[in-house]
C-alpha cells in the first residue's frame, strides 16, 4: 500500500501542498499543462528553492495576468470540466471546491449555488487547488494520513473585514479534524489548505508505519519567527492493506454512582450507536474505588455521547481525544452446524486465510432454542467454518 503523510507543524495552504508535491517528485510540467488548459489568462506555476529557518524547501508561485474577477462555484466547475484533465483529476478538484463552497455557504447563510468566492475564486487559488488535485492524482497514493492541524492565532483581513484566526470558512472546514495548539501569531492554515485536508485525508494521527521513499518540503510565503514555515510530505509504502479510520475516545471517572446507574448508562450508550463501551477499575482521591467509563465513537456521535454521560451520571466533566485505528476488512458469513445456521463475521487479510468470529446473538439464540451451553455452540460454529476451509476449491 502506498501512503502519504502530511506533517502540518506550520499548518497547510494550497501553495504549500503544491510545493510539497513537486518537491516529492511530482512533475511540475504535467501540473502546468493541466492548469493552463483551464483558460485562465497567462497562468503559470513557477518553482524556486528557498530556505526557511535554514531548511531547504520548494516554493511555488502562480504567475498570471492581473484580473479582478470573483467567481461562483458553477463558473469554476465549468472551467474544470472544460480543461484537459483526467476524470479523477477533475473529480478531486471539484470535490475540493465543493467543500469550500459548502463551508462558505454555511458561514454566510447562503446556498451552494449562490455563494460568491472571493480570495479562493482568484486565479492563484484556482491554480493551487487544481494543481494540487493533479499532483495528488499523479502521486498515486492509496491512503493519505495527516497530523493534527495548527491554525495559528491573531486576526486576518479578508474580503468581509477583520476576523479572528481561523477564518470562518477555515473553521467550518476543520469541523471534526483534530487541531494542534499553536501560539504563532499568523494564519497557518488557509481555507484552501483546510479544504484539501477535509476532502482528501483518510486518517489523522502520527506518522504511520511505513517505508519512506520520498520526502517533499513545501514552503509557505510568510517568514515565521518561531519556526520554519514548511509543510512536510512523506511518501512511502507499507505491507498489508488494513482499513483505518479516525474515532474518538470519550471518558469520565466515577466514584459516587451505583452500579445499576453505570449499567443503565452503558445500555444507553450502546443504543446511541457507540462503537465500544467499557469500564476500568481505578482508585480515586480519599482512597475511594471508582471506575473509568470509556466510550469509543465516531465524530458525529460525540455530542450525543456527552449528553448521555452528563444526564445519566453525576460527572461534572468528560475527557475526549481522537485516536486512529486499524481494522481488518470484514464480511458477513453464515456457517451450517448440526443445530442450524449460525451467523458471524470474516476477518480478511490479504494473502492469508480468513478468520471467523461467530456472532454472540446468533449463538445465544441457538443455545436457548436447543438448551445447550453457549460455549458448545461457539465451538460448533468454529468447527463448521474450519470444515468449510479444509474443503478443496
Amino acid at each position: 500500500m502506498k501512503i502519504a503523510y502530511l506533517d502540518c507543524a506550520s499548518g497547510i495552504s494550497g501553495d504549500m501542498t503544491l510545493g510539497a508535491l513537486v518537491d516529492a517528485g511530482v512533475d511540475l510540467a504535467a501540473i502546468n499543462d493541466g492548469v493552463q488548459s483551464l483558460g485562465l489568462p497567462g497562468v503559470r506555476i513557477a518553482r524556486s528553492e528557498v530556505k526557511k529557518h535554514g531548511f531547504r524547501a520548494t516554493q511555488v508561485v502562480v504567475e498570471h495576468e492581473p484580473e479582478h474577477a470573483h467567481r461562483h462555484l458553477h463558473h469554476i466547475v465549468d472551467m474544470i470540466d472544460a480543461g484537459k484533465l483526467t476524470e479523477r483529476q477533475k473529480d478531486l478538484a471539484k470535490r475540493i471546491f465543493t467543500r469550500l463552497g459548502e463551508a462558505e455557504a454555511k458561514v454566510h447563510g447562503s446556498t451552494l449555488r449562490k455563494v460568491h468566492f472571493h480570495e479562493v475564486g482568484a486565479v492563484d487559488s484556482i491554480a493551487d487547488i487544481v494543481g494540487a488535485a493533479i499532483g495528488w492524482d499523479l502521486l498515486g497514493v492509496d491512503r493519505i494520513v495527516c497530523s493534527p492541524i495548527p491554525t495559528g492565532q491573531g486576526r486576518i483581513q479578508i474580503a468581509h473585514g477583520l476576523c479572528s484566526i481561523p477564518a470562518p470558512a477555515t473553521a467550518e472546514l476543520l469541523r471534526g479534524v483534530p487541531l494542534l495548539d499553536s501560539n504563532v501569531q499568523s494564519e497557518l492554515t488557509t481555507p484552501t489548505g483546510a479544504a484539501i485536508v477535509a476532502t482528501l485525508v483518510d486518517e489523522f494521527g502520527g506518522l504511520p508505519a511505513m517505508t519512506v521513499e520520498a520526502i517533499g518540503y513545501g514552503a509557505g510565503q510568510r517568514e515565521l519567527a518561531e519556526q520554519p514555515n514548511v509543510l512536510r510530505l512523506f511518501v512511502g509504502t507499507r505491507e498489508g492493506e488494513f482499513s483505518a479510520d479516525l474515532v474518538w475516545v470519550v471518558e469520565t471517572n466515577l466514584d459516587d454512582v451505583p452500579g445499576e446507574v453505570i449499567g443503565h448508562t452503558i445500555t444507553k450508550l450502546w443504543e446511541a450507536g457507540a462503537l465500544d463501551v467499557y469500564t476500568t477499575a481505578i482508585q480515586m482521591k480519599k482512597n475511594r474505588p471508582g471506575v473509568t467509563l470509556s466510550v469509543i465513537c465516531a465524530v458525529p456521535l460525540i455530542p450525543k455521547v456527552e449528553k448521555i454521560l452528563f444526564r445519566e451520571t453525576s460527572t461534572l466533566g468528560v475527557r475526549r481525544w481522537p485516536v486512529s485505528r486499524h481494522k481488518l476488512d470484514r464480511a458477513a458469513h453464515t456457517v451450517t452446524t448440526d443445530w442450524g445456521p449460525i451467523e458471524g463475521k470474516l476477518g480478511l487479510i490479504t494473502g492469508q486465510p480468513p478468520s471467523f468470529s461467530p456472532e454472540y446473538e446468533s449463538c445465544r439464540r441457538v443455545a436457548e432454542e436447543k438448551n445447550l451451553p453457549l460455549k458448545d455452540v461457539y465451538e460448533a460454529a468454529r468447527q463448521a467454518f474450519a470444515r468449510e476451509e479444509s474443503k478443496p476449491n
